[in-house]
C-alpha cells in the first residue's frame, strides 16, 4: 500500500448489499475536494491523524458568548455578511471578537469568480432602502470602532451599487459619530463616475482587491481585469480622498514567488499602502483547486518584500483574509506614516 494510500482521510463508499434479483443497486460517487500534496514530511509513524492539511491550517475552535451575541445581532437586522456568504474560514474567531464584515446589495452577485462561493445570477434582488439603517444599528449594538463594508457585483445597477455604497457610509457616520469605515468594492466596471461617488464621502480605507497574479487573472476573475484593478487603486490613491488604499490577493493557485512579487511592486506603484496575502482555500467543489500550500515561511518571504519595496503595511499568513484584523491593520499602517 502506498504512502497516499496508507493515509487517504476521504470517505469511504461502501456498497449496499444486493437485492433479492441479484442486482446491486447504483451507487453515487461521492465527490471530493483534491488536495495539493502536505508540503510537511514525516516519516510514516510519526505522520498526523489528519494530514491531508498542512498543520498551520489546523486551529482550535474560539470559545465564549460572544459567538452567538453577533450572530443574534446579525440575525436581528436581517443583514449578510461576506463571512458567512463566503465561506471564510475566519468567521467563528471573528464573530467571537464581535466583529463582522457586512456584505452590501443583497447575497447574489452579478459575476461568477472562479473562487468565490457567493451566489451567482444575473437579475439579483433590487437594493433594500433600509438596508444603510439596519448596518449602523448593527455598528452600534456590536460596539464597532472600525466597520468594513463590502458588497457583491451588481453590473445590473446603472452605477454598479455605489450609491448604495455611498448612502451607507453616510448614514454609518450619521448614526455612529467617530466610527472609522472601510469599504470593498467592485471595480464599478472602471467607472470613474461610480467611484467618485464613494470616494467623496471620504471612507478611512479603500479596498479593491486584485485577487490574483497577472498570469491567472483571466481565469481567476469573471470580467474583472487586473489592469483595471491598478487603474482604479491608481485613481483613488490619486483623488487622495480614501485615507488608505489597499488591495490583496490570494496565493496557492499555481502561482509563482516572482509573479507575487511582481504584483505586489504593481500594486505598490498604484499606490497601496496596505496589501494582504493569504491561502486561497476551495470552499466549493465547483471552485478552483488548491494548487499549493503556501509555507508560513514564504509568507513571511512576501511580508518582507513588500516591506522593503516600500509598502507600509504588508499583512500576509496562512488565514489573512482582505478584512480580517482590518482595524489592527489600519492602525498600522498609520503608525508607518
Amino acid at each position: 500500500m502506498s504512502t497516499e494510500e496508507l493515509f487517504d482521510n476521504r470517505p469511504k463508499v461502501i456498497r449496499p448489499s444486493t437485492q433479492s434479483s441479484g442486482q446491486e443497486k447504483p451507487v453515487p460517487k461521492v465527490k471530493i475536494n483534491k488536495l495539493p500534496i502536505n508540503p510537511e514530511s514525516y516519516p510514516i509513524q510519526n505522520a498526523p491523524v489528519r494530514g491531508r492539511f498542512p498543520s498551520w491550517l489546523h486551529r482550535s475552535l474560539p470559545k465564549g458568548a460572544n459567538l452567538f451575541k453577533t450572530n443574534a445581532i446579525l440575525s436581528k437586522y436581517k443583514l449578510n455578511t461576506v463571512c458567512e456568504e463566503a465561506k471564510c474560514p475566519n468567521r467563528f474567531e471573528c464573530y467571537s471578537n464581535k466583529t463582522a464584515t457586512f456584505l452590501a446589495l443583497g447575497k447574489e452577485c452579478t459575476r461568477n469568480c472562479g473562487f468565490c462561493d457567493i451566489d451567482f445570477t444575473k437579475a439579483p434582488k433590487p437594493p433594500e432602502a433600509d438596508e444603510p439603517m439596519r448596518i449602523a444599528g448593527s455598528v452600534k449594538e456590536l460596539g464597532l470602532q472600525h466597520v468594513v463594508i463590502t458588497m457583491v457585483a451588481r453590473d445590473d445597477l446603472p452605477d454598479g451599487g455605489a450609491s448604495n455604497i455611498a448612502e451607507i457610509i453616510r448614514t454609518v457616520k450619521m448614526e455612529c459619530p467617530g466610527v472609522s469605515i472601510e469599504v470593498l468594492t467592485s471595480d464599478f466596471s472602471g467607472e470613474k463616475t461610480s467611484l467618485d461617488l464613494v470616494l467623496k464621502e471620504k471612507p478611512d480605507v479603500f479596498n479593491h482587491n486584485i485577487e490574483t497574479v497577472r498570469e491567472l487573472s483571466p481565469r481567476v476573475r469573471h470580467k474583472a481585469t487586473y489592469d483595471r484593478t491598478l487603474s482604479v487603486l491608481r485613481y483613488v490613491k490619486e483623488t487622495g480622498l480614501a485615507g488608505h488604499v489597499k488591495s490583496g490577493m490570494m496565493v496557492g493557485l499555481g502561482e509563482t514567488p516572482l509573479q507575487v512579487q511582481e504584483t505586489i511592486t504593481d500594486l505598490r506603484d498604484a499606490g497601496c499602502s496596505i496589501i494582504t496575502i493569504g491561502q486561497y482555500l476551495q470552499a466549493d467543489q465547483r471552485k478552483l483547486l488548491v494548487k499549493e500550500f503556501v509555507t508560513p515561511e514564504q509568507f513571511k518571504a512576501y511580508e518582507e518584500f513588500g516591506s522593503s519595496i516600500g509598502v507600509k503595511q504588508m499583512y500576509c499568513g496562512p488565514f489573512v483574509r482582505s478584512s480580517y484584523n482590518a482595524h489592527e491593520v489600519k492602525k498600522l499602517a498609520g503608525a508607518h506614516s
